[in-house]
């Protein structure tokens, strides 16, 4: 996963909270890091997306393949 992918995941699980979680929310699987810290920090945005997941309770049916673009059409 790549940071905007990180990014676009978190918009569309979290729409307008999006920028508070990031920003403000300590998690528990990254030391109480916020995500922001943690992307500075040089931790994968992958395992940070799932942090966030586990912290937010969010399904497993909605934590993997999230982020990605739709190719473009030729």
């Amino acid at each position: 996963m790549r940071r905007s992918e990180f990014l676009r995941a978190v918009d569309t699980e979290f729409d307008a909270r999006a920028s508070s979680l990031v920003n403000d929310l300590g998690l528990t699987a990254l030391h109480g890091r916020t995500a922001v810290e943690a992307l500075a920090d040089g931790t994968p945005p992958r395992q940070i997306w799932l942090a966030l997941c586990a912290e937010m309770d969010v399904p497993d049916s909605r934590r993997h393949g999230v982020g990605r673009q739709e190719p473009r059409g030729r």
